[in-house]
């Protein structure tokens, strides 16, 4: 067979010795192949890559994403949202609502908190007495 590893060729390929593949093919991180005549273990090519980042996944993602740079552009906004629901709905692309779109919008809500204190900050990067006045700083 052409394009296949035994563990211990693909363990010198990754970098990774012999039993730390046994381990990830019981944990299923990385599935070992089996012949069904002598029932040796090998890993493929396609294997090699995928761990390496080389080739993609057959479960990728497909991300949308729309951006402008101020609010003048807002209705620009609108239109690259439209666009963006025309192209999902052209390519059947069903939209995951999941657990972690709770913790995304958490984490831009701290990230939003924290930038909006950047403004509080003069241009010479110290903060305003202002700002430190009404925190009880200075």
């Amino acid at each position: 067979m052409d394009n296949i590893y035994s563990p211990k060729e693909c363990g010198k390929l990754i970098g990774r010795i012999t039993n730390t593949l046994q381990k990830w093919d019981r944990e299923g991180k990385l599935s070992t192949h089996r012949n069904s005549i002598t029932n040796r273990r090998y890993h493929t090519h396609d294997q090699y890559l995928i761990y390496r980042g080389l080739a993609a996944s057959e479960q990728s993602l497909t991300i949308a994403y729309a951006k402008v740079s101020g609010v003048a552009q807002k209705s620009d906004l609108a239109n690259q949202v439209k666009t963006l629901e025309i192209y999902r709905q052209d390519h059947h692309i069903q939209v995951d609502e999941s657990p972690e779109q709770e913790l995304v919008q958490g984490l831009i809500a701290i990230v939003t908190v924290f930038s909006a204190r950047l403004y509080e900050l003069d241009r010479t990067g110290k903060c305003s007495k202002t700002w430190l006045a009404e925190r009880g700083i200075a």
